[in-house]
């Protein structure tokens, strides 16, 4: 899909990682062009169940490129990044991390290394992340006089308290993977973040892919439903859905004949 992002499938579990170690998975215009083609092109297929999402060599993604986007700014060629051409409501800087809250399947981020500013806003837009305990973790921008713009305060308002958020955004704070997870940044910590996001997307991919993309639309949904009624209705709606289908009826089965489910792939 691109010589920045390269994609390995295991089953119904696709393997997506940065492929950029050279440079510490540090993020050009091709990396941003290469996370929205394979997150677009990912949410097109119906045999997906889950992804874990990495980046090959020491580290995560160290965050934006500077000397990339300072010769590309020398050329007006920033304006690029703000692109709103694409669909849906974020530009192409922003689609980077949200394209991976926009598909219907989990996303697992394996964290290792320097995970900093952009980087951290991939991760963010992961369901889940698996992080190595020494890794460093930083809502960088502030410390370059920016703000986070790659859609990281529409997804971290979800993970962190408002005040750790606005700690961490106003003072560029590197934290290790310990204290991340203590925090809430990430979700748990792992001597081998990849290993463990592989067996956790297995693990998803075991079950029906239709009670999965299900209970991911009612979790992501519900956090933005204010009131009971219409968060409780959604709950009844989705159940509807799911109640008697084949592949709800083949999970009751293979509980009960204690074997394997097999299920059909959402149309």
């Amino acid at each position: 899909m691109s010589d920045r992002v390269v994609v390995r499938m295991e089953g119904h579990v696709a393997d997506v990682r940065m492929d950029r170690g050279d440079k510490l998975n540090a993020l050009d215009l091709a990396m941003f062009e290469g996370l929205i083609a394979t997150g677009r092109a990912l949410a097109q297929e119906p045999g997906l169940r889950a992804v874990v999402l990495s980046g090959n060599g020491r580290a995560f993604s160290a965050g934006l490129d500077f000397a990339s986007f300072m010769a590309l700014a020398a050329e007006g060629g920033e304006a690029n990044l703000f692109d709103r051409t694409r669909g849906g409501p974020a530009n192409v800087a922003q689609l980077a991390g949200y394209v991976w809250k926009e598909l219907p399947v989990p996303v697992i981020a394996a964290i290792h290394g320097a995970c900093y500013g952009g980087g951290l806003q991939i991760a963010a837009g992961a369901d889940i992340r698996i992080v190595h305990p020494e890794a460093k973790l930083s809502i960088r921008e502030m410390h370059w006089g920016l703000v986070p713009d790659m859609s990281g305060t529409r997804t971290l308002k979800h993970v962190l308290r408002q005040d750790v958020l606005k700690e961490l955004t106003f003072t560029a704070r590197i934290v290790s993977g310990t204290e991340a997870v203590s925090l809430g940044l990430c979700t748990r910590a792992s001597e081998d973040p990849y290993a463990d996001a592989m067996t956790l997307a297995a693990q998803i991919a075991a079950s029906s892919p239709d009670a999965v993309r299900a209970a991911k639309k009612l979790i992501d949904r519900n956090y933005l439903i204010p009131d009971d009624e219409t968060g409780l209705a959604l709950e009844e709606e989705l159940q509807r859905t799911l109640l008697k289908t084949p592949n709800q009826i083949e999970a009751v089965t293979a509980n009960l004949e204690k074997r394997p489910a097999r299920f059909i792939d959402p149309q």
